[in-house]
């Protein structure tokens, strides 16, 4: 099993920025696809952006690219999602994921692609 737990939500004004963290625990391997999701009410959950313990490569929504940044931290077995110009249409909340490395770049922005979830943290941000 593995327990992921979410941090760092809050309420902000549009154009300021928030960082997010993931703390991965349990049966949680070096070799992991971590990725960043939300989901506002009413709307599908969509993916954010997606990197993987140990490695530097990354992908991004296109909604997302360009003002977050998803980094990790193999060691302490953390994620974080930097968001940048925060708009109103950020407001969601906001869910880390662990999955297979296998594909994890290809297909790592579906969320079926994902075996752990975490509760969540809520982001709100308003004009």
């Amino acid at each position: 099993q593995v327990q992921l737990v979410e941090s760092g939500g809050g309420s902000v004004r549009g154009g300021e920025a928030l960082r997010l963290s993931c703390a991965a625990s349990g049966e949680i391997t070096s070799n992991k696809c971590m990725g960043w999701f939300r989901q506002a009410p009413g709307k599908e959950r969509e993916g954010l952006a997606v990197i993987y313990f140990g490695g530097s490569e990354t992908l991004y929504g296109e909604s997302v690219e360009g003002r977050f940044t998803i980094s990790q931290d193999s060691v302490n077995k953390t994620v974080s999602l930097q968001m940048n110009t925060l708009k109103p249409e950020d407001t969601a909340m906001y869910y880390c994921a662990a999955g297979a490395l296998a594909g994890c770049l290809v297909y790592g922005l579906q969320q079926n692609h994902y075996t752990y979830w975490g509760q969540g943290t809520q982001v709100t941000v308003s004009s």
